[in-house]
């Protein structure tokens, strides 16, 4: 460890000194080339800004695109297109700024990159200069003369770009189908990339109305976000030329265009609103083998909720959804053309997990809450991201609730949103919900907007109980107060019941041994949700160094009488954070006796209720905390859970076309199983892995694979994840991280980082997230070093007189 700190300590330095050294002698002391090129009614370099200077207001564009799914004669995947915009002048300006990315035009005659042309009897001015502005990403246009307020003109392009397997903009992935592959033209606009599909003022506050045209091949479909209203064959070409209605008035990041050999099927909601999941597209195999269905019959409830929760009718005349194998985010909510990956969207009923199910119905009620609040009602920068996601998180679970009263889904909200953002943020680099506009500027920082703050922080008030008696709700209007009827002396004291706020709690060091005390002889009188914050507010407040990390470790005392999903999985998450610092330690012994002592009684508790383990349980919850429970016992190394998974295992392996293993344990299962074998446990999954036509099923194998106790098995399959046709890009990063969780593969997923930190980086993502990482690891890596030092000794003697 220290080794490693030093070496990013290092690097991080020489980086910054380099990169300051170039911003000095390559950008402050360059005189900038057309600064004598501005007319008198704008500021000189305005191009260098990367926000728009707000002269010009778009209103629509007409959008022509042609992908070719082949490589050309260099090898390469492109795609061509023009473009034009009507835009309305409404400040003076003798200049057109418009975001262009890596985009290559066709010069007019007279060598310009751009024709303009007056609209509505206006006259437009001669162009005079053009040029791609890299660093900002515009395309920039010299006008003779001023634009005149008021009037509107038309601003025409041609041009060419890669269809790059990069995840972003207008970019390709791949898929194999009987054997061939298959190539997908798709787009991934949101935040700052619609600029590298086509030139536009890719602002989300500069709305207009799309008209897009797709030009494909014969054997192909086109989906956008409008309905199809023509399709032609060009003369001459064995092509399709797919025209769509007009969008409504919507923001560029919306922007969505699709080529692909899909296949569909389709509903109706009540409202008879023609939705495409309702048509629902995907691989072919995978909708004939079902994996469609769940989510076709869930999308039409969830609208007609929403519906009636915003009091407002589906604005568009449809909603595609489309399951892609290569996608970067969890889904887009591109208005009318929701894109997903396939894990977001596809649930096989025979091999997914009740886990998968709901993160199925949590990710569609997610999007579809967008088509409100963000599509039709949209922030006016970045830096109110919070006002799109964090409403949208909120109302996914109201709309998930009403499809599935049975799960209650509201309770797990607590873990899954709650507990995830008060994780970030206490980073540091944690940011407030809503930033000064001028501090969200480069395409970078609106990226990095994207987090779980930005999804998952609220403000609400405080409620409390006393000895389990709910008291009156008391609302903090400063930020230090007093409230007198809080004030006890021998009654505990509960604050923030069942976790209706975000924030942390601590209490004075006598409540917190009252409610210990009453942990121990009834955790029942605290609410289920309590009983789980209890526990990560106690080791939290232990990381700031606010309460000793020895009342935190108590706050797990009782959970050998805890049956319950939500406190176990708290315990289990800050507990293996915690002896994760102890695992290469004499303490590790120590540590796994306590967890085995813990987790036991929970382990033969469910081998009780489920029959020996021949039944599976009905309750959501349940379901959950069995999982849990062996996940937690094996790696704590109770003999009879190892010996069951591995039995698992071997009967499957033994009978690979009948996997009786109940999918919402096969992850945990697979994983134990191959952890505790050897080479053919791990070419078995190997092999699986890709017979598998499952997205879940993939998933689960890829996460099993990286559980082998084998050095070279691990380096071989981090070799893997730079190869795209072996491991889909968009899933390579989990597969590093889950390498690293393996004590075995750690320090082998930090060679391999290391070795390959060009590749990595700026085939994902750029250098300035590379940066953030590296400061995030040293920053992670001091505080352990520090938090060592200073408490290990203390975790050491607990567990201990714990044990004794």
């Amino acid at each position: 460890v220290p080794y490693s700190t030093f070496f990013l300590v290092c690097f991080f330095r020489f980086f910054l000194f380099l990169f300051l050294f170039y911003l000095f002698f390559n950008v402050y002391n360059e005189k900038d080339p057309h600064t004598d090129l501005h007319l008198h009614t704008d500021k000189p370099g305005l191009w260098k800004s990367y926000r728009l200077p707000g002269t010009l207001s778009p209103q629509y564009y007409n959008i022509t695109m042609w992908p070719r799914l082949f490589r050309n004669i260099y090898g390469m995947y492109i795609f061509t297109g023009h473009s034009g915009v009507a835009f309305t002048c409404v400040k003076e300006t003798g200049l057109i700024l418009i975001h262009s990315n890596k985009l290559n035009y066709t010069l007019t005659p007279e060598g310009h990159h751009a024709k303009l042309t007056g609209l509505e009897g206006a006259e437009a001015p001669a162009i005079k200069k053009t040029w791609l502005e890299v660093e900002t990403q515009y395309l920039v246009i010299q006008l003779s003369e001023t634009l005149q307020v008021g009037s509107t003109y038309w601003l025409y392009m041609e041009f060419q770009g890669e269809l790059a397997d990069d995840l972003r903009g207008f970019y390709r992935t791949e898929y194999v189908e009987d054997g061939v592959k298959k190539i997908i033209a798709t787009t991934r606009m949101e935040p700052t990339d619609a600029r590298k599909a086509f030139p536009c003022f890719d602002e989300p506050a500069m709305k207009a109305v799309f008209h897009v045209t797709l030009i494909h091949p014969f054997s192909t479909v086109a989906l956008s976000n409008g309905m199809k209203i023509e399709i032609i064959t060009p003369r001459y070409q064995r092509l399709l030329q797919t025209k769509f209605q007009p969008t409504e008035k919507m923001s560029t990041y919306l922007v969505a265009f699709v080529v692909s050999n899909f296949a569909y099927i389709r509903t109706r909601t009540k409202s008879d609103v023609l939705v495409r999941i309702y048509y629902f597209w995907a691989r072919r195999q995978a909708l004939v083998d079902g994996h469609g269905e769940y989510a076709r019959s869930i999308t039409g409830h969830i609208l007609d909720y929403f519906q009636n929760y915003y009091n407002s009718t589906y604005p568009m005349p449809k909603s595609d959804q489309i399951a892609l194998p290569d996608f970067s985010a969890g889904a887009m909510e591109n208005w009318g053309l929701i894109t997903y990956r396939e894990t977001a969207l596809l649930y096989d009923p025979k091999t997914s997990s009740n886990e998968d199910k709901e993160h199925v119905a949590i990710i569609i009620a997610h999007e579809l809450a967008h088509m409100w609040f963000g599509n039709l009602v949209t922030m006016k920068w970045w830096n109110d991201l919070w006002l799109n996601e964090g409403f949208a998180t909120y109302v996914s679970y109201l709309g998930v609730d009403d499809v599935q009263p049975t799960w209650n889904i509201k309770d797990l909200m607590v873990l899954n949103v709650i507990h995830d953002a008060f994780e970030a943020d206490v980073l540091s680099f944690s940011h407030p919900l809503s930033l000064p506009e001028e501090e969200v500027n480069t395409p970078e920082k609106i990226s990095a907007l994207f987090d779980p703050i930005t999804y998952s922080k609220w403000f609400v008030p405080i409620s409390w109980m006393k000895n389990g008696t709910l008291m009156d709700r008391y609302w903090l209007l400063e930020k230090n107060a007093t409230h007198d009827p809080m004030k006890t002396d021998s009654e505990w004291l509960l604050a923030n019941v069942n976790v209706s706020g975000f924030y942390r709690v601590n209490y004075d060091p006598q409540n917190w041994q009252r409610l210990l005390s009453q942990l121990s002889t009834d955790h029942s009188v605290i609410p289920v949700l309590n009983r789980a914050q209890i526990v990560d507010d106690a080791f939290n407040l232990a990381k700031a160094n606010i309460i000793n990390i020895s009342m935190a470790l108590r706050t797990t005392s009782y959970l050998s009488e805890e049956r319950e999903y939500q406190p176990w999985k708290s315990a289990t998450k800050n507990l293996n954070n915690l002896f994760d610092k102890f695992r290469r330690t004499i303490v590790n012994e120590n540590i796994q006796k306590y967890l085995r002592s813990k987790v036991q009684p929970l382990f033969y508790y469910f081998k009780n209720i489920t029959d020996d383990w021949t039944k599976f349980p009905s309750r959501l919850a349940d379901q959950y905390n069995l999982d849990n429970a062996i996940s937690l016992a094996c790696s704590a190394g109770l003999e009879d859970c190892v010996n069951l998974t591995t039995e698992w295992y071997r009967l499957w392996m033994e009978n690979p076309d009948k996997n009786s293993i109940n999918p919402s344990m096969r992850r945990t299962v697979y994983c134990n199983g191959i952890a505790a074998g050897g080479v053919d446990e791990w070419l078995f999954a190997w092999k699986m892995y890709f017979s598998s036509s499952s997205a879940a099923e993939k998933e689960r194998l890829q996460y099993a694979l990286s559980c082998t106790r084998y050095y070279e098995i691990l380096n071989l399959y981090l070799n893997y994840t730079l190869k795209s046709s072996v491991i889909p890009k968009d899933q390579a990063a989990s597969i590093i991280c889950h390498i690293a969780d393996n004590e075995v593969g750690r320090p082998l997923a930090w060679n391999f980082i290391r070795a390959n930190w060009m590749i990595i980086f700026n085939d994902k993502a750029g250098i300035e997230p590379a940066v953030k990482m590296v400061d995030l690891v040293i920053m992670f890596t001091e505080n352990n070093m520090s938090w060592m030092a200073k408490h290990s000794g203390e975790v050491m003697s607990w567990l201990q007189e714990e044990l004794a």
